[in-house]
């Protein structure tokens, strides 16, 4: 079995004031000190749309100095995946913010995040590789929201090339990407976005105007709480995934609500058999589905066994 890592897409999130974290927070402290306490992995979404400052990265590290083995995944900057431009200074200048996690043995994967229009062609192919050679220091891992990158050929690439194939669940939409549990390199990787059926992760248009706007539509198309059995049947995915990974990472983009990072509780607890505590303010808003986080419930089971 390989090292199972379990987490959140991102921590920082004003909707998660007071849902995850505290509403008042004591001077000094980052959110990245409560999520280590909790979770194994936080992939960094925002390097997808900024690139990365180095002392900043140190700050983060030094956050989660207390958990050694606590791992940071990701995103490749969208100039790359979406626009596709391959500048060498470009390319250069977002490597510089992963240095210190990579030196630091804190970096799981790089993902690469490719939108539903890149599809398996010829041309885009070539471009897959270009990428996969102009960061090649690093662990790679792609994800395609098309289904015509499950071709043989496709796959095949990502072998070739030894880049991860990450493993989504998404909401059913027109050549969405199915459930997989594909392994194409040591790293298996898992991303689910919940499953609400506004969120189609780009296939559409949304016509929205305004940043407000924007977000508002984020929320409701994030807002998607997995259920018991939906984690079940994604935890048999992991686990064949897990069987010849060196690494797997398993991380929550459903973040509307926290509900990420109550699955990803549920689920680091049912496929590791340990069953910890939950932030305060989290079990307060879910209390059934974390009443097995509760202290008072861990107590309550002791006393139960005992007698």
């Amino acid at each position: 079995m390989s090292s199972l890592y379990i987490g959140t897409a991102g921590w920082s999130y004003p909707h998660w004031n007071g849902v995850v974290y505290p509403k008042l927070q004591s001077p000094g402290s980052h959110p990245l000190e409560l999520v280590s306490k909790y979770l194994d992995v936080v992939e960094i979404n925002s390097s997808f749309y900024q690139f990365l400052k180095p002392e900043l990265v140190k700050l983060w590290m030094k956050k989660v100095s207390s958990r050694p083995g606590f791992l940071f995944t990701a995103k490749l900057h969208q100039r790359f995946t979406h626009v596709r431009v391959l500048e060498h200074s470009e390319v250069a200048a977002f490597k510089e913010g992963l240095w210190p996690l990579l030196k630091a043995n804190r970096l799981g994967a790089v993902l690469m995040q490719f939108p539903w229009s890149f599809r398996f062609t010829a041309e885009n192919q070539e471009f897959f590789i270009r990428l996969r050679r102009a960061f090649h220091e690093f662990p790679l891992v792609a994800e395609m929201r098309h289904s015509s990158w499950m071709a043989e050929e496709a796959v095949g690439t990502f072998l070739d090339y030894r880049v991860g194939f990450c493993n989504i669940d998404q909401p059913e939409y027109t050549r969405a990407m199915p459930p997989t549990e594909l392994l194409t390199s040591g790293v298996g990787y898992v991303r689910l976005h919940g499953r609400n059926p506004a969120n189609a992760l780009g296939a559409y248009g949304r016509g929205l105007q305004g940043q407000n706007a924007q977000y508002a539509a984020r929320l409701r198309q994030h807002d998607y709480l997995y259920s018991e059995a939906e984690l079940t049947a994604w935890a048999k995915r992991i686990q064949h995934v897990q069987r010849f990974a060196e690494r797997t990472f398993v991380v929550f983009n459903n973040d509307a609500g926290g509900k990420s990072f109550v699955n990803a509780l549920q689920l680091r607890a049912e496929m590791t058999g340990a069953r910890g505590s939950a932030p305060r303010e989290l079990r307060r808003k879910y209390p059934v589905e974390l009443a097995p986080f509760d202290p008072a419930y861990a107590e309550q089971q002791c006393l139960f066994s005992a007698a």
